[in-house]
């Protein structure tokens, strides 16, 4: 046996010993020793599963005071706020046993949105959950419905069990272990066996899935168990418990989660189930009392099916059931970029034997491919001179677009309520990745690459001839900015230690601003002179960012005072600390270089010394930009065009 088979079967027999160390099995007296040293472990599905999200850690933003649910990471990216709303607005109230635990949450959205996954992450996070101490379950044993042991506790004796234990007691037996109570443990309650159970949607252990299906094969029993036709002929009678299969989704479910899948598509018959499920925590099965279900209904639809459902006046007593959260698009491009590099993280070899997982995607590639992406899925603002562009980069967190800063983005985000709710979808996006790999058979992707596939795949994804031009423009616009991109990149990899030059060049204007400001003189470099201030120096340098010849002295100004609060902390003034100097810098070494990339990058046979120069940049672009030598070349031949247009 080779050495790494002898490894990995040490940690499976690592695992199964695991698994027998959380295993767990006494009697009702026992579990009440639990009970009193964790009251938790009698929680309600609700205040389960908010205990479980809040377990994983909460962090505040303290500029936008939205928060973020560290158990939702790394799955769901850019949707803090409906987050946010699910959490505050329906798991924290429902834990508390206030009247919204009685609502279906039903999640609405687009294609693509995350609806499905963030309800897999709840269902996965509960297996998770139940196997940690915090979150252990118990059960009857052989409880058909995982039955929580205190329903064994007569009604009467409830009040009592508070006072003294501080935990509250909802619910009734289910008509199985109401039986076994009276004739198999004679009534005695301290002698009921109790088992430890585990959260397993595969082992259908407090975690049921619905999914509407043809409505004449499609029984309601499937919701809520059926009658056992062998077991009916040996007990003789449809009301007796032992003939019948508390098998249902809802039966099953007890305890923890059940969701139902595009909802709205169901028949009336299977939600009426639910509304007496949502309003009266209880499954009405054929022959038998109402049983208590302990269960929070999670259904996702489309924003079509929801609308033309709430549009119907007799539908009213469902919706009144209902709790509805809004899951839009991701509205940002760097949480969009993190959701392509998941979804690519997870992509199945192409037809080519390519992985696309393996493939050298180069830099700004999804980047733009993103853009794009919210770019569709914004809303123009009443605000006039904002541009979707300007919007989309606000919404990303830059500080400050034109007249524009990060003032402006709640009232941006006022302005539509339901934005996000339309657009392509990160799969549409992930298709057009996956079909430049496969077109261009490079063993690299490049933005101008996903650009043409994107442009190539609108006309799959509409007919209209309004919507199609629509989504050119804005494969147009997001060329624009790439090249932008793709200009500075470039001149910034000419650069021979940039940030030498940079700082350089900002000590330089820092030393003349001063003098400026204090109306001194400064020390020529060479002749050792004093001479007044370079105005043209300072010029060049705030020209680049639009400074007028009359906003001049305000500016310098500015930055003076920038100076004069970092030193009093302590702290150096670099290229970085103001962002608009740092991008007149940039901008101005860029147009000292401009001749010279151009040159270099455009040249059809370059001699020796541009070669050389070549090979430098390229190096540079891979060493430090996280470019391939064939990526980095293509994107020098492509911004040798551009910059001889």
């Amino acid at each position: 046996m080779s050495m790494k088979t002898t490894e990995f079967l040490k940690q499976v027999e690592e695992h199964r010993k695991q698994e027998q160390a959380l295993a767990w099995e006494g009697t009702f007296s026992d579990y009440l020793e639990i009970v009193a040293k964790n009251p938790h472990v009698a929680d309600l599905a609700h205040a389960r599963i908010y205990n479980m999200i809040m377990s994983a850690g909460v962090e505040e933003d303290p500029v936008t005071g939205t928060k973020r649910y560290k158990f939702f990471e790394g799955e769901l990216f850019g949707m803090e706020r409906t987050l946010q709303q699910l959490v505050e607005e329906y798991f924290s109230p429902a834990a508390r046993r206030l009247d919204i635990r009685k609502r279906i949450l039903m999640l609405v959205g687009p294609v693509g949105g995350g609806k499905s996954t963030l309800v897999t992450m709840l269902k996965r996070g509960l297996e998770k959950y139940s196997r940690t101490e915090q979150g252990a379950m118990y059960a009857i044993k052989g409880s058909p419905m995982h039955e929580e042991p205190l329903h064994l506790i007569p009604e009467e004796l409830r009040p009592q069990f508070k006072k003294e234990y501080g935990v509250h007691i909802e619910g009734d037996l289910d008509p199985v272990d109401r039986w076994r109570l009276e004739h198999e443990w004679n009534g005695q309650i301290d002698k009921v066996p109790v088992v430890r159970i585990f959260a397993s949607e595969r082992n259908r252990v407090a975690i049921g899935t619905f999914k509407p299906a043809d409505p004449k094969s499609q029984d309601v029993a499937e919701l809520t168990g059926s009658v056992n036709i062998q077991a009916l002929t040996e007990y003789g009678q449809e009301s007796d418990p032992r003939a019948y299969n508390f098998d249902g989704e809802l039966n099953i479910a007890n305890r923890g989660i059940m969701e139902f899948i595009e909802m709205l598509k169901a028949e009336k018959r299977f939600l009426y189930e639910l509304n007496t499920v949502a309003g009266e925590q209880t499954i009405k099965a054929s022959r038998f009392a109402l049983i208590y279900c302990d269960v929070a209904v999670i259904a996702h639809t489309n924003e079509y099916e929801y609308n033309s459902y709430f549009s119907n006046k007799e539908n009213e007593a469902m919706i009144d059931r209902i709790f509805v959260v809004k899951v839009p698009y991701n509205l940002r491009v760097s949480e969009e970029v993190r959701i392509y590099e998941k979804l690519i993280g997870q992509s199945d070899v192409q037809d080519n034997g390519l992985e696309l997982s393996k493939v050298h995607i180069a830099p700004h590639t999804l980047r733009v491919a993103a853009m794009f992406a919210i770019l569709t899925r914004l809303k123009p603002s009443k605000k006039a001179g904002l541009s979707l562009m300007t919007k989309m980069k606000l919404y990303d967190g830059e500080k400050q677009v034109g007249d524009w800063d990060q003032r402006h983005v709640r009232e941006l985000r006022d302005e539509y309520l339901d934005e996000g709710m339309t657009g392509v979808s990160p799969r549409f996006i992930i298709n057009r990745i996956s079909s430049a790999l496969v077109r261009g058979g490079k063993s690299y992707v490049t933005p101008i690459d996903v650009l043409r596939s994107l442009r190539d795949g609108i006309t799959e994804y509409t007919n209209n001839e309004e919507e199609r031009r629509r989504l050119l423009g804005f494969i147009d616009e997001v060329r624009k900015e790439f090249d932008e991109m793709a200009k500075k990149e470039v001149q910034r990899a000419f650069v021979y230690s940039y940030e030498e030059s940079a700082k350089t060049l900002m000590d330089n204007y820092i030393d003349n601003v001063e003098a400026y400001c204090n109306r001194e003189k400064v020390k020529h470099p060479i002749t050792g002179e004093d001479v007044d201030p370079d105005e043209r120096l300072m010029r060049s340098i705030e020209e680049q960012i639009g400074v007028t010849e009359n906003a001049k002295r305000e500016f310098r100004e500015g930055i003076m005072r920038s100076v004069a609060s970092l030193m009093r902390r302590g702290q150096a003034f670099t290229p970085s600390s103001d962002e608009r100097l740092k991008e007149a810098i940039e901008k101005k070494l860029f147009a000292d270089l401009k001749d010279i990339v151009k040159i270099t990058t455009s040249a059809k046979t370059p001699d020796a010394e541009q070669l050389k120069k070549i090979n430098e940049v390229v190096d540079r672009m891979c060493r430090e930009q996280g470019y391939t030598p064939e990526s980095a070349n293509e994107l020098l031949r492509y911004v040798g065009t551009l910059l001889n247009r």
